[in-house]
């Protein structure tokens, strides 16, 4: 892992290639697909650290996204309250079924704790499909009204994905700070061995309910977004296949990088649009590419990158040292 100062670096790439982005899209659907990736990343930012720095995996993520969503859409379109109130209920919501689940889900480890927040998932997902009164059901949840604060509504799909790629950057800060901080050597203490971290004074369960809640609070808030953004969300979109994909998005990314799983949710994201003209086989070479990058990458996009970059400077260096 990099100093804070190198990461911080790469951050301000990232916000600075993020806001050039729509200068050079040929039109409004692919700044959509961009939104898209922004919403993604922020899920992957915060499953970064609970899964490739705690140690800790979870397949229920897709729940959280879908409970910020539906909570901010029933406060907002069915209620009628302000529009500040459906955001933060809709995190705090997140926040707080994670807190209830986190508690005895915890105790549990490795593929049981897989179990259990698989579990967690499937339950959030029949409740979103059979409370027709109040989600709408199978067939959606309609009329959300688009996102306004501080008197300003974001109309506009540009306006919108400047607010996403925003809040993922102060998300992704946020994620590097902790990962710098006493806070992260635990998660990384907790990775390698509990029980060494546990003899060394570290207080594992609340460490793991701690960046548990904070990853979900993180899916709350993309589901939010995600909600006032479409206008319209259904039980579909926050399936189990959609769990398995954001833990894909981080593996594939890179466990150990935080910018690492912001390219491995991009990637992901945007695959499938480029592999439409392939319609008749678009699983079969979705699949090859999936297996490619982990046989050949198996520290992730951004570790393959990583010594791309490193290869360029050595190579660069012994011409330099030839050329003098």
């Amino acid at each position: 892992m990099g100093s804070f100062r190198t990461d911080a670096l790469r951050l301000l790439a990232l916000a600075a290639l993020l806001a050039a982005a729509p200068f050079v899209l040929p039109n409004n659907y692919y700044l959509t697909v961009l939104t898209m990736c922004c919403l993604h990343a922020i899920i992957a930012v915060g499953l970064n650290l609970l899964v490739g720095h705690a140690g800790q995996i979870s397949l229920g993520h897709a729940g959280f996204y879908g409970l910020g969503a539906y909570t901010t859409a029933v406060l907002t379109a069915t209620l009628g309250l302000p529009m500040p109130v459906g955001l933060v209920a809709g995190v705090l919501a997140a926040l707080a079924v994670a807190l209830l689940v986190g508690v005895p889900a915890l105790k549990l480890t490795g593929h049981y704790l897989a179990m259990a927040t698989l579990g967690f998932g499937i339950i959030l997902s029949i409740l979103f499909n059979e409370t027709v009164a109040v989600t709408g059901g199978p067939s959606g949840f309609t009329g959300i009204p688009r996102l306004e604060l501080f008197g300003f509504r974001f109309a506009s799909d540009l306006s919108y994905y400047y607010l996403t790629a925003a809040v993922l950057c102060g998300v992704t800060l946020l994620a590097l700070n902790l990962l710098h901080s006493r806070l992260g050597r635990a998660l990384r203490a907790l990775h390698t061995s509990e029980k060494a971290a546990q003899a060394m004074g570290v207080d594992v369960a609340r460490f793991k309910l701690f960046v548990f809640v904070l990853s979900a609070g993180f899916a709350g808030l993309a589901g939010v977004l995600y909600a006032h953004f479409l206008t319209f969300i259904a039980p579909a979109s926050f399936g189990f296949s959609f769990s398995v994909e954001l833990i894909v998005m981080v593996v594939l990314g890179g466990m150990t990088s935080v910018l690492g799983s912001i390219l491995g949710a991009f990637f992901l994201t945007v695959l499938p649009e480029f592999l439409r003209a392939f319609e008749s086989v678009e699983i079969l070479l979705f699949g090859v590419i999936l297996v490619a990058c982990m046989m050949f990458l198996p520290d992730g996009l951004a570790g393959g990158l990583g010594r791309l970059w490193r290869f360029a400077r050595a190579k660069a260096r012994r011409k330099g040292a030839a050329d003098a």
